[in-house]
């Protein structure tokens, strides 16, 4: 009888090295918080990919959360991309991220803020850029 092959863990949608589980999935189950404003967009973008809608409003900010998060049942993520950062490290209080988030036939160029609210990182609002 052949020795079972062991599956590869699915990469992270985000775009780091490593699997979900060990990159925005501690995130998502509350493991641990994103350390950097980018570490949360890149977080928030898995997020987005794989719908979870508690972990999105947890980690938006309380003055621009929505009720619910609208997702498009046809919508496909397919990569994100850093642009630029600027602030939200570990010394900061706010932070900038740019990114372009692709999907299936276009793609999503935007710079969001990001604000420490009792020490964590959450997302306040973006600018969508072209």
């Amino acid at each position: 009888m052949a020795p079972m092959s062991r599956r590869p863990s699915p990469s992270c949608p985000c775009g780091l090295p490593g699997t979900y589980e060990k990159c925005c999935g501690r995130f998502h189950r509350g493991e641990a918080a994103a350390p950097t404003a980018e570490a949360l967009m890149r977080s928030r973008y898995s997020a987005f990919v794989r719908r979870d809608e508690p972990y999105l409003l947890r980690t938006w900010h309380p003055r621009t959360r929505p009720a619910r998060v609208g997702f498009d049942p046809g919508m496909r993520w397919t990569g994100l991309e850093i642009l630029d950062t600027a602030d939200g490290s570990a010394f900061h209080a706010t932070g900038t991220v740019t990114f372009r988030a692709s999907f299936r036939g276009g793609a999503l160029h935007e710079r969001s803020r990001f604000e420490r609210v009792e020490g964590a990182w959450v997302y306040v609002d973006g600018e969508f850029l072209d």
